[in-house]
């Protein structure tokens, strides 16, 4: 199976099979098939890709229910540290952080349900990056938690100096600050 558990419940990485040869390689970087075998369905209905240099850190956002969006992201050009804070009140993994570094070598997707806060750092000179979203942009419903909160500890491979960080991402709360809105559920 092209799906890889994490301790995250309902975290996955998702492992296209690449199929390649003197000409360059194929793979189906989504199936609905294939997820629906994993008791996987979702209706996509928005992508979205961006563009970014080296140093740059976008997050931590999400938004907030009934407008929160499950995500599939994937990198098309370059590489990323790609990292999820766990919101969901109840989880075991609340308020705890999982990374993975995700690139155009690896190929690896990773599968982030609602109740997350998701960002990333740009570890390559460029990058491009492409996901799906199961939920459309809406702009009253977009929140975050500050990328740098101490609580949070994350390590975003990026020299010191060099980050470059929205004013947008630089005034979000501390998780401590936030009250969540979103549950865990087992089912």
């Amino acid at each position: 199976m092209p799906f890889t558990t994490t301790q995250f419940p309902g975290l996955l990485i998702f492992e296209p099979q690449v199929h390649g040869d003197s000409r360059g390689y194929f793979f189906e970087s989504y199936n609905e098939n294939t997820f629906k075998e994993q008791g996987l369905a979702f209706s996509w209905v928005q992508d979205n890709q961006s563009s970014s240099n080296y140093g740059v850190i976008r997050g931590l956002h999400f938004q907030i229910p009934p407008n929160a969006q499950t995500k599939l992201i994937r990198v098309l050009r370059g590489s990323i540290l790609d990292v999820v804070v766990d919101i969901r009140k109840g989880s075991p993994t609340y308020g705890k952080v999982f990374s993975i570094e995700l690139s155009s070598e690896n190929k690896k997707q990773l599968l982030i349900p609602r109740g997350f806060a998701h960002g990333f750092s740009v570890l390559s000179e460029q990058t491009e990056v492409l996901y799906k979203c199961d939920a459309l942009y809406h702009k009253p419903s977009e929140q975050g938690i500050l990328f740098s909160d101490p609580s949070l500890k994350i390590g975003w491979r990026i020299k010191p100096g060099e980050e470059i960080v929205s004013d947008k991402d630089q005034v979000l709360p501390f998780l401590s600050d936030f009250n969540s809105p979103f549950y865990f559920s087992e089912a």
